[in-house]
């Protein structure tokens, strides 16, 4: 069945050096918010180079030869605005809000922070250290190991099975001119795009941006490499965490799917998440925790991502009950690709996300994050279809999902247990 899309309040602007820019004017509200998207994220890291893109996020905010190390956050906090930024497998984004009549002082400053980082070499070997703490503060989550032990059992040849932070090892080998090659290499009006979402009218808008972003750096080119598609799981992967003094182990099951390209089949999944153990009154949360009490907890999760997106599913358990969970975890999912659910779950799964849509276009901030990661990933009107899309879901739709995407047989399972 075909959508008929919804007028899109937002409109795309294309500058003279290509950069593209979401705009949308917000009358109603007081302020303004700036988000740089950059395809940039660990995707776009060389393997030798693992953690560069992260590294380089905090490395943005040490300033250029106009602004000092420090001068950035000074200057957006003593003109009432706040600032940050993160980084992503598939993209980077560093964002600011502000009062409208504080856009044109402090945009400056954050264009000029991202074309011509300077990258210090005392402050990249300075902010080192704090990037090695980061990692290991990680290192003593369960959670976040288990995590990035589930992606290096599913991704084994695409770069999403490494980790956004990279390691120790690599991290202290690295130098200032590589990571200012990167810089180069991707902080380009190409590969770059600008959320503007507030109380500025589409004209001034523009006008700024081109002042802004007029000048880029000198291209570099990093060392080559392809990103090598991950083939299909055939058979169950397993993988095994030894973790000390933790007196709750994890079970973690993870499923390959497509990414944004088949947007469509990422709305259903969402549904499925919603269904199986989204909420309270889910089946898995249901039956594993209220009624059988062998898990403290169960949730599920879909990522999408550019190239195979991600569903999840987690559970906090004891572990003289992790293979009997797994073993409720894969009948339900066997069940459902024999039966369909009821239309009653399906039309609950569906208000719970059109709610939350709704709820997630509230404010500029909000806007301004929704359109560009789906303008980054994919196109801008993702963010204006998706209620569409889930509406128009049927039984079967999720019945076909299950069958295609979520075979116990095709998954990858990570346990985290004491040592």
């Amino acid at each position: 069945m075909p959508y008929s899309p919804q007028p899109n309040p937002a409109e795309i602007f294309t500058l003279d050096n290509g950069l593209q820019v979401i705009h949308q004017y917000l009358p109603a509200s007081s302020v303004v918010v700036s988000d740089i998207w950059v395809k940039a994220g660990a995707i776009a890291e060389p393997p030798e180079w693992e953690g560069m893109a992260h590294f380089l996020e905090h490395m943005v905010f040490k300033g250029s030869d106009q602004v000092c190390p420090g001068e950035f956050d000074h200057i957006i906090e003593n003109r009432g605005g706040t600032s940050n930024a993160a980084t992503s497998y598939d993209y980077a984004h560093f964002f600011i809000t502000t009062a409208r009549d504080q856009l044109s002082e402090t945009l400056p400053y954050l264009g000029d922070i991202l074309l011509n980082a300077t990258i210090p070499d005392e402050e990249f070997i300075r902010e080192r250290l704090v990037v090695l703490e980061e990692i290991n503060s990680s290192n003593d989550d369960p959670d976040w190991l288990g995590f990035q032990a589930l992606n290096q059992t599913l991704y084994q040849q695409h770069p999403y099975g490494r980790s956004i932070l990279g390691h120790e090892e690599q991290l202290c080998d690295y130098t200032p001119n590589q990571m200012r090659c990167f810089h180069r290499t991707y902080y380009q009006p190409h590969n770059m795009s600008i959320s503007l979402i507030g109380n500025i009218q589409a004209e001034p808008a523009i006008e700024l941006l081109e002042t802004v972003f007029a000048k880029f750096p000198v291209p570099a080119e990093c060392p080559a490499f392809n990103v090598e598609a991950e083939p299909p799981l055939i058979s169950p992967r397993r993988s095994d965490v030894r973790f000390p003094n933790i007196e709750v182990s994890r079970l973690m099951m993870g499923w390959l799917c497509d990414g944004i390209e088949n947007f469509d089949d990422a709305v259903g999944l969402d549904v499925l998440s919603v269904i199986l153990a989204g909420t309270m009154s889910s089946w898995l949360v249901q039956e594993l925790r209220e009624q059988r009490h062998w898990v403290l907890d169960i949730s599920s999760g879909f990522s999408l991502q550019r190239d195979s997106s991600l569903f999840t599913l987690q559970a906090w358990l004891n572990e003289e009950h992790i293979s009997d969970v797994e073993s409720v975890i894969g009948d339900r999912l066997t069940y459902l690709q024999n039966h369909t659910v009821s239309e009653t779950e399906l039309n609950r799964a569906k208000s719970i996300l059109c709610n939350d849509h709704i709820f997630s276009m509230e404010t500029p901030s909000q806007l301004a994050g929704l359109y560009g990661y789906y303008h980054t990933l994919g196109q801008l009107n993702y963010a204006h279809i998706y209620p569409q899309l889930v509406r128009r879901l049927t039984v079967n739709d999720l019945q076909r999902l299950v069958r295609q995407y979520l075979s116990p047989e095709r998954c990858a399972v990570v346990t985290v247990n004491p040592c």
